[in-house]
């Protein structure tokens, strides 16, 4: 049976809508407040809770939002004054509906009759992902095997909690997927999931793209700049390769995560700050820490839920299930029908994939373009992870990258921007590689 609170200040109506509840299968609760309504929500969340706009201690919007963030129920608004407006806000807050009084009982059922199949269809949804998770899937991630089975455990546990989290692992092991699936399965699905990486953001940027800065703060700051803590408000901010923050600005990082505000650059006021926290590093993070690479005190600050990711080497089984998934988006994307021969299969699962899974979807994608039905991966050995002797060592390497890049501008007939996407490089780094290869023909290359 599922429960329900209801919360207004007008007894009749809270004996009434109690009544037609009940008849309909839900155990009620009233309030009479929105303080009452709290005590109610502290002994657990209900399944359902009805809210009069107007009470005698407050907005019922104020107890919408906190709802919002903080429980699964499905919220419905009443009001005996509404208004476009409020319907618009309540609606545009997760209010699964808004009813005016006096409430028709005709409505006040088909409401409840559609939380009741909403429940139902949750129940079953939660089912269905115990079921896509034996068969490898949660979420974007993919992969059956025990050690992963354990990271999505962690993942479930962590995700309804607003805890920090610190993800490690191997360069290429899917670490923002991690992040990603957290904030999928978290009470902030419905806000930002904003990445940033520090790897990527030149070192004088990152107090600006963290924290924003104010209109003239420095030369050529012309406008009011919100930073990513800003720009992620309420929802879930994943901090990738941590470890390569500059060390000052780590400090000012750590007092934004113990006071929740933050100082823009070139700014006096302080600015409050509601995101969820996960940061990522392939460094082993107390390395880091000996090394300098990361302050102890932001260690301990955000290693608050730790998950370790494991390399593909140990996720038995999981290789080919993630080699035919990188394979069927392909084959779907070009209308093609290209599959990996039993010697490849072979070799995919024998090879020790020191890049992980980036290194698996980079070379799945390559074998792609350069073979015609069935994709044979002649370039792996079988046992220890080296390349075979196909090529000769030196320039090899350059000419196999040049062979790439052409033959997927060829299966993108032309389309640069496309072709860079396929090969994982920026269109920047595209036109400097043709550049150079037509430099070569010039020269009689």
């Amino acid at each position: 049976m599922l429960r329900a609170l209801f919360v207004d200040d007008d007894a009749d109506f809270l004996a009434g809508v109690a009544e037609v509840a009940t008849q309909e299968g839900f155990t009620v609760t009233g309030a009479r407040s929105l303080r009452e309504a709290r005590e109610h929500l502290a002994d657990g969340p209900p399944d359902l809770v009805m809210i009069d706009l107007f009470l005698p201690d407050g907005d019922g919007i104020e107890l919408l939002r906190e709802l919002r963030d903080t429980t699964m129920a499905d919220v419905v608004i009443v009001s005996g004054m509404a208004t476009v407006d409020s319907a618009i806000e309540a609606l545009r807050l997760g209010a699964l509906d808004y009813l005016t009084k006096p409430v028709d009982t005709r409505r006040l059922k088909t409401v409840l009759a559609h939380v009741l199949r909403l429940r139902s269809l949750k129940e079953e949804v939660g089912s269905l992902r115990g079921e896509l998770r034996k068969l490898g899937r949660f979420g974007r991630m993919i992969g059956a095997s025990p050690a992963m089975q354990k990271v999505y455990d962690l993942i479930t546990k962590v995700a309804p909690t607003d805890a920090t989290v610190l993800v490690t692992g191997e360069s290429g092991t899917g670490k923002e997927l991690v992040a990603r699936a957290i904030h999928e399965n978290s009470l902030r699905r419905r806000s930002p999931f904003l990445p940033i990486d520090f790897g990527a953001i030149p070192e004088n940027l990152v107090e600006s793209e963290l924290f924003g800065h104010e209109r003239g703060s420095f030369t050529g700051a012309t406008q009011l700049r919100r930073g990513c803590f800003e720009r992620a408000a309420g929802g879930t901010l994943f901090l990738d390769e941590i470890t390569e923050m500059p060390i000052e600005l780590q400090v000012k990082l750590l007092r934004v995560l113990e006071s929740g505000s933050l100082l823009r650059v070139g700014g006096d006021q302080p600015v409050p700050v509601n995101v969820r926290l996960v940061a990522a590093s392939n460094r082993v993070p107390w390395q880091a820490v000996q090394d300098g690479k990361l302050r102890e005190d932001l260690y301990y600050r955000i290693n608050v839920f730790p998950i370790t990711l494991p390399p593909l080497r140990d996720r038995d089984g999981d290789v080919l299930l993630l080699a035919e998934q990188f394979l069927e988006g392909l084959n779907a994307e070009q209308g093609t029908t290209k599959r990996l021969s039993p010697a490849a299969r072979d070799r995919v699962r024998s090879y020790s994939w020191r890049g992980n899974v980036r290194e698996l979807k980079n070379e799945i994608q390559r074998a792609f373009i350069l073979c015609d039905g069935m994709i044979e991966f002649p370039e792996l050995s079988n046992g220890n992870g080296a390349a075979a002797p196909a090529a000769d060592v030196g320039g090899s390497l350059e000419e196999s990258e040049r062979q790439l890049i052409l033959a997927t501008l060829e299966q993108c007939a032309g389309d640069k921007k496309k072709a860079a996407q396929l090969l994982g490089i920026s269109l920047k780094t595209l036109y400097n590689r043709l550049h150079v290869y037509a430099g070569d023909v010039t020269r009689g290359a």
